[in-house]
């Protein structure tokens, strides 16, 4: 089984590889078109800034080639939020694979709710496939200042400040806001799910 881990200068990659390597996959990381065109499996994660890696993907004319791929993608938080249709951050039109606005905390109280929510929180409502061996309200691990608004397309919430988008899928395309790859047996789970597929 070939996997692509989409290369786009947005960090984090290393992690990944890591949690694949621990089920015995091999990752390939990779920004050439064909190679993730070829692949069985693609992943799309992700730590930075919205409009500067939208930039990236568009110079490559990746944004293209991940919206029109046909086998199963996981997009891993900015991965999730890049496949929405815009982002708060810096105004930015996204790939719109999910037609879900991305939008920014803003916590009541200033120093009840700190922005970004660091570390962990429980998932809940969970129907994909993805979520096959994942029990409801697991915990997971989430770094991030802005979120995906409730959707048709959710298929887990998470709530901090507000109730919102843990997880989304519109047919091949699967995201997560949380980092599979550091959320420990639950994490693990996931991404095996997401390989079988």
């Amino acid at each position: 089984m070939k996997t692509a881990i989409i290369k786009y200068n947005a960090g984090n990659i290393r992690s990944v590889l890591f949690a694949l390597d621990r089920l015995g996959v091999q990752g390939t990381v990779t920004d050439d078109p064909e190679e993730i065109r070829a692949a069985d499996k693609v992943i799309f994660p992700g730590v930075g800034e919205a409009s500067t890696a939208m930039q990236y993907l568009q110079q490559r004319g990746l944004d293209k080639v991940i919206t029109s791929l046909q086998q199963p993608v996981l997009g891993i938080c900015l991965g999730l939020q890049l496949m929405c249709k815009h982002s708060e951050e810096n105004d930015t039109p996204c790939l719109g694979i999910f037609d879900v606005e991305v939008k920014r905390f803003q916590s009541p109280v200033a120093n009840l709710l700190k922005i970004p929510q660091i570390g962990w929180n429980n998932i809940a409502g969970l129907h994909s496939t993805i979520f096959e061996k994942v029990p409801e309200n697991s915990y997971m691990y989430f770094v991030h200042s802005y979120y995906a608004a409730l959707a048709p397309e959710t298929v887990a919430i998470a709530n901090y400040v507000v109730n919102y988008s843990a997880a989304l899928q519109k047919d091949n395309f699967y995201a997560v806001q949380f980092h599979p790859e550091k959320s420990a047996e639950a994490g693990q789970k996931l991404l095996e799910s997401f390989l079988k597929l």
